[in-house]
């Protein structure tokens, strides 16, 4: 006997009237009308049953801090950048932990089970990044929480921050950060990618930067992260995050410069709600949209990821930490509105940041965990439209949220009662 089935569950692919079987927190049967019984049965009633949402790049140390010290008057990322460090000498452990926790309880009722989220690392106390190693073990059970070690403040721009960066690594801290293009000069973001891409090798981990994100046309550090993920083998663990500057580029340029990234095996992350928001803030019109190329590092080989990057922190005064919203304004602002495409998107939200996170076990085959969610939607396109509500999040095969469906009853004249 199985310990649950789905039964008539319509699959991302397409596959319609399929059950998925679940015994010790484990898939163990994809198909039809599956001749088996279980402790218990759930009908999905031909819903979209999918892999968790997964948030490739996220700030979990400053979410939900809105409003603290200040609000972001201008909206800018400057500015953002300024509270947080007016912000930091004021954290507590304890603060951190309890908006970071109540964070990761939104994200599991929108089914969003995995998370990477750069922490900061320029505080000499490391308050935050012993703050969300804590989470990370508490939330285990139901979350994935993946932690990059992140100098925003800049690697060589502040004294000590490569010290402090490392130590983070030692705490536990799973992947190399950077923000080369916030260094003083170009020259000193080209040698941070380098320090901090050695490093990584040095230890057998990932890479994450934020990395061009600007606006400036002649921003190179996205080359020079694909030069030194060639140079160290380190192909299939790094990510190029926002990547804004490609927004602005020469087109000749990128046509030599998608073709590296692809060979270096470097993954992008896009943010679609803060990009479109924070870029562009110098031009009047004609204005830039502000989103790295998606379709075009996609078309080249690249594995883009969609990011939600902030919620209600002092760069964004919004965001509720649904994935959907993110794919769904990626989607408008990349102009990706082909079927193909706009599966992409939702892929964008799901099994390609999987991979980019080294995800074990992620997906809907034999042997994967059994991490699915339940939306109330009919297909992919039809869950990106409506930004589908949840119905049921299961993690290891256990219910760890569920929701009654939406039901609009409308009463009007000459249209009868629905």
């Amino acid at each position: 006997m199985l310990d649950l089935i789905l039964r008539h569950c319509t699959l991302p692919d397409g596959r319609r009237d399929h059950d998925i079987g679940i015994r010790d927190g484990r898939i163990v049967a994809v198909q039809p009308a599956l001749p088996a019984t279980a402790a218990e049965e759930l009908d999905a009633a031909g819903q979209l049953v999918t892999p968790p949402f997964v948030d490739a790049h996220f700030h979990l140390d400053s979410a939900l801090s809105y409003g603290l010290p200040r609000i972001n008057q201008s909206g800018t990322l400057l500015e953002g950048i300024a509270l947080w460090g007016e912000l930091k000498p004021t954290l507590t452990q304890d603060a951190i932990v309890e908006r970071a926790l109540a964070y990761c309880d939104q994200a599991v009722g929108q089914g969003l089970l995995a998370i990477r989220s750069h922490v900061d690392v320029c505080d000499p106390r490391l308050l935050a990044v012993e703050a969300l190693l804590q989470v990370r073990e508490r939330v285990k059970p139901y979350l994935d929480l993946q932690l990059v070690a992140f100098p925003q403040d800049g690697v060589l721009r502040v004294p000590g921050a490569l010290a402090l960066l490392t130590r983070a690594l030692d705490l536990g801290v799973d992947v190399v950060g950077g923000i080369p293009h916030f260094e003083r000069t170009m020259a000193d973001g080209a040698e941070s990618v380098r320090l901090l891409c050695e490093l990584a090798a040095e230890r057998g981990l990932r890479v994450d930067m934020h990395c061009d994100e600007t606006d400036d046309p002649l921003s190179r550090h996205i080359e020079t992260l694909s030069f030194h993920a060639q140079r160290l083998g380190l192909q299939g663990r790094v990510a190029g995050s926002h990547l804004t500057s490609m927004h602005s580029m020469d087109n000749y340029y990128v046509s030599k410069l998608l073709p590296l990234i692809a060979e270096a095996g470097v993954a992008a992350i896009a943010n679609p709600l803060i990009n479109i928001t924070l870029q562009g803030r110098h031009d009047t019109y004609p204005k830039r949209r502000g989103m790295t190329r998606v379709p075009e590092l996609l078309a080249a080989g690249v594995p883009v990821a969609f990011g939600h990057d902030c919620v209600m922190d002092p760069w964004y005064a919004l965001g509720s930490g649904d994935m959907l919203d993110v794919a769904h304004m990626g989607l408008h602002v990349a102009q990706m509105t082909s079927q193909a495409a706009m599966r992409q998107c939702f892929d964008a939200v799901t099994t390609t940041p999987a991979r980019i996170l080294g995800l074990e076990g992620y997906g809907l085959d034999v042997g994967c965990r059994a991490d699915l969610v339940l939306l109330q939607a009919r297909d992919v396109v039809e869950a990106l439209r409506l930004r589908a509500h949840r119905l049921l999040v299961l993690r290891a095969g256990r219910v760890v949220a569920r929701s009654e469906p939406v039901v609009m009853r409308l009463s009007l004249p000459g249209r009868g009662v629905g």
